[in-house]
């Protein structure tokens, strides 16, 4: 080997580590299956100037094979440009979101109780926690609609991508997470439309108007203004008297 072939191999191993690290530290969830082929080859053509595409491609299916949401591999590619100090290439976000449903079509990856496209629970899942909030008014001889409500998040368009459908779920997914944090009650019931279970207090709209500048500034940031309805729509739903006519709302509000 050359010594320049051998240099050209510490920058891509160099490369890589760094991509490693940051992934690891801010995006990636399981350390033991972030090694793989398809990132050495991806990290290889980025450091050598080659076409990023079809390599993002392959590391995009391999992702989703191990069980990794969208959200997360689209980040952890993103963390490749910034390990590299590039600004990140949409080509490539683009293509490694192919391939991760390209995988997912071909073998189905099962998640009972999470959407992989956002990383938020299913509408089922919050249907169950809406029968435990009626449930537990109940038992303390109250209601569900007086202690909790809806939040409703619509940031739907038509005519949108495969592509641009993923990076706005993935997107909203991340900014609720970000709003709201981990374990709160809330789905994906449509394409474009997001429910929240909150308590019911008198900063209940206020948190909703800060959900929506977040939703807009977010995607500004992230370059998604043209796939985020505009303005974005965010209100109130109160919960009604049954369970079941909650999961009738649900179903009108997927629609």
């Amino acid at each position: 080997m050359s010594e320049s072939q051998q240099e050209a191999r510490v920058r891509v191993h160099d490369l890589r580590e760094r991509w490693r690290a940051t992934s690891l530290a801010s995006v990636w969830i399981r350390p033991n299956d972030w090694e793989h082929p398809a990132a050495e080859a991806l990290a290889e053509a980025l450091a050598e100037g080659r076409g990023v595409i079809a390599p993002a491609e392959r590391l995009g299916a391999a992702r989703a094979a191990v069980g990794a949401g969208i959200t997360e591999a689209l980040d952890d590619v993103a963390c490749l440009y910034a390990a590299f100090g590039r600004p990140t290439d949409v080509g490539a976000v683009r293509a490694a979101a192919i391939g991760w449903v390209g995988e997912r079509e071909r073998v189905p990856y099962q998640v009972a109780t999470h959407d992989p496209s956002t990383g938020l629970p299913t509408g089922e899942y919050l249907g169950e926690r809406l029968r435990e909030t009626y449930g537990t008014a109940q038992r303390a001889g109250s209601t569900a609609g007086t202690s909790h409500c809806l939040l409703v998040l619509d940031v739907g368009l038509d005519s949108l991508d495969m592509w641009q459908r993923l990076a706005r779920s993935a997107a909203i997914g991340r900014t609720l997470h970000q709003v709201f944090g981990e374990g709160h009650p809330m789905a994906a019931v449509s394409d474009g439309t997001f429910v929240v279970l909150c308590e019911r207090g008198p900063a209940t709209a206020e948190l909703g108007q800060a959900l929506r500048r977040v939703v807009e500034r977010n995607a500004e940031v992230l370059g998604l203004t043209t796939e985020v309805r505009r303005p974005t729509r965010v209100w109130v739903e109160r919960l009604p008297g049954t369970h079941d006519d909650a999961l009738l709302l649900l179903d009108h509000l997927a629609r």
